[in-house]
């Protein structure tokens, strides 16, 4: 997938689509010193971490204004998110989490050169105070289900929304994660590989 391909299939304006590739240039440069994805994937970075992050925009409702994304790392979803909002005209802000000071060093570049409403914060997941109103919580290529619930339980308790980036043994980490909570997701297909987003709403701790 070329740069074209990624605008003809989102309909991302102009400024947005100089926007990712910013994103792709300044991943590519840090990536020649500091490991922040898996090398091989900077060569499909327009399908593998561009499109992947930004088929959530169309989950996300124009009411969302305030987004956590958990273990942000390079900042997929959460960077693709920023230009999304900003594309469609949405004030919304983006949190992102990451206790890898590296990553955090490097989406602060990337949101500065972007100028994006976002902030990166070098703070572990369970740090997260759900008094702030997040709307809706992300997260891809984090964690296994069962314990990603336990991070993202305060925050969904206090009305967020989760949308949750899960490969194709999305089952198994359902079934290991219904062990411990009560949790019924809308499981939507992926549309950049053979895994799912889950989308939940709520979750209990199984008594």
């Amino acid at each position: 997938m070329t740069r074209d391909d990624f605008q003809a299939r989102t309909g991302v304006s102009r400024e947005t689509l100089d926007g990712f590739d910013r994103w792709r240039q300044i991943l590519v440069e840090t990536s020649a010193h500091t490991n922040l994805v898996a090398r091989s994937s900077l060569d499909h970075f327009w399908e593998r971490h561009a499109l992947d992050s930004f088929q959530l925009m169309p989950l996300v409702s124009r009411e969302t204004r305030l987004v956590a994304d958990l273990g942000a790392g390079a900042g997929f979803p959460g960077i693709a998110l920023a230009l999304g909002f900003r594309d469609r005209g949405q004030a919304a802000r983006v949190v992102m989490v990451d206790s890898v000071g590296k990553k955090v060093a490097f989406l602060h570049k990337v949101i500065e050169e972007l100028g994006l409403d976002a902030e990166a914060r070098p703070v572990r997941v369970e740090m997260l105070d759900p008094s702030e109103g997040f709307d809706l919580v992300t997260a891809r290529a984090f964690a296994p289900l069962n314990k990603l619930l336990g991070y993202a339980e305060p925050l969904l308790k206090n009305g967020a929304e989760g949308l949750f980036f899960k490969g194709r043994q999305y089952r198994d980490e359902l079934t290991e994660a219904r062990k411990s909570w009560t949790v019924d997701p809308e499981v939507i297909p992926s549309q950049t590989s053979d895994g799912v987003i889950l989308r939940i709403k709520e979750v209990e701790r199984v008594r």
